[in-house]
């Protein structure tokens, strides 16, 4: 997840630039500030923008229908950020929302970025919710301003580990993964689950969430001769992976989890992503209580839904709702009413438990068949 040093140097100095000539700026009048961050820049700009369009589409809707706090009408801003999936860029625009003076932050989309950030939203006091980091580490730092809307790392490395061996029948075992905070976390759960279920893991690889070029790793992991390999990354990677895997001749099943499991995969692994098996944490979309409506709504203004939209525009209303019940947007009003959070989402019935991790936690599992993916089946 680097760049070079010369690039994160630039970086770092136009933020802060841009930050030296504007000091903090409290919600005036009406206008409710709220932050939405995700990488809108780079090779995940199409899963960072999923993210926002989500998060817009519920502020919009709140907007139209209007909303009071107080007894006073009030207008939702958001302000959409670019962290570029960089944990440096991350905690330099957690730092200008909170000197924009945000009330919440909605994000960030990445776990190697989320965490970092949240220790500033602690810091500042501001509500921080995910909609798509899944990483056990955001919640388990003890913040009382960190919370997701979907499934741990924990949790959905349990069933794909248990279903690889299970219902994969995988004996021999190649684990991948591009060492960020997301990619690791769910290869290690993976890895527990799966020698638990019986299955032996003959090599554990890495990369990095940059890379085109995996012949040497796979060419590595072909003289072990799996009949499984898992990665534990996104789509920009995992797709030239699976092509390279096809072309080397390997034959081990592909399985990987919800950073895969989006259209671009498709799009980027072409013939060869048949057959390619991912999970993602919570309900497939047409499954949601309010899925099908939402979807027609998303695509009406944006087009497809790649990932987690439907947790972002969920996540909003999280906090709208919070808000409505302090009668108010200050943080510290907010942050006591969101452990008491009982909604009924797009994605199903959110609450939290005592870290801020959502309860339930579905996940699915997904195959690529005839060139879409295909549920297989959903487990609780």
């Amino acid at each position: 997840m680097n760049f070079g040093k010369f690039a994160v140097s630039a970086l770092s100095l136009a933020l802060a630039f841009s930050l030296s000539g504007c000091g903090k700026t409290e919600n005036t009048g009406n206008v409710i500030k709220i932050g939405s961050v995700s990488p809108l820049t780079g090779p995940q700009t199409h899963i960072g923008k999923d993210n926002e369009n989500g998060a817009r589409l519920a502020v919009d809707e709140i907007n139209a229908k209007g909303l009071e706090l107080g007894g006073k009408k009030v207008t939702l801003e958001l302000f959409g950020e670019d962290d570029q999936a960089e944990p440096k860029a991350a905690t330099i625009v957690a730092q200008k929302l909170v000197d924009t003076g945000v009330v919440a932050v909605i994000g960030h989309l990445n776990s190697g970025t989320t965490i970092p950030a949240s220790k500033i939203y602690f810091d500042a006091g501001i509500p921080q919710i995910s909609p798509s980091a899944t990483a056990v580490a955001y919640t388990a730092q003890g913040y009382n301003t960190a919370y997701r809307v979907m499934a741990n790392d924990a949790q959905q490395g349990r069933v794909l580990g248990q279903f690889a061996v299970a219902k994969l029948g995988a004996k021999k075992i190649a684990i991948i993964d591009d060492r960020t905070a997301y990619g690791q976390g769910l290869a290690d759960e993976f890895e527990k689950a799966a020698k638990a279920a019986g299955g032996e893991v003959v090599a554990r690889e890495f990369t990095n969430d940059r890379a085109t070029d995996f012949t040497a790793i796979l060419t590595s992991i072909k003289g072990k001769a799996p009949d499984l390999v898992f990665y534990g990354g996104m789509d920009p990677q995992g797709g030239p992976m699976v092509k390279q895997l096809k072309s080397l001749g390997l034959t081990a099943r592909f399985l990987s989890g919800d950073g895969v499991q989006n259209v671009n995969f498709m799009k980027l692994a072409g013939a060869d992503a048949e057959g390619v098996v991912a999970s993602s944490p919570g309900l497939a979309i047409d499954a949601m209580p309010g899925g099908p409506a939402f979807r027609k709504r998303f695509e009406a203004k944006y087009g497809a839904i790649q990932s987690y939209a439907p947790y972002a525009y969920d996540a909003v209303y999280v906090l709208v709702e919070a808000m409505k019940r302090a009668g108010s947007a200050e943080p510290a009003k907010v942050l006591a009413e969101l452990p008491k959070t009982d909604l009924q989402g797009v994605s199903g019935p959110v609450k939290f438990d005592a870290k801020g991790d959502t309860t339930g936690g579905a996940v699915t599992l997904y195959e690529v068949k005839g060139g879409k993916w295909q549920v297989l089946e959903t487990i609780k």
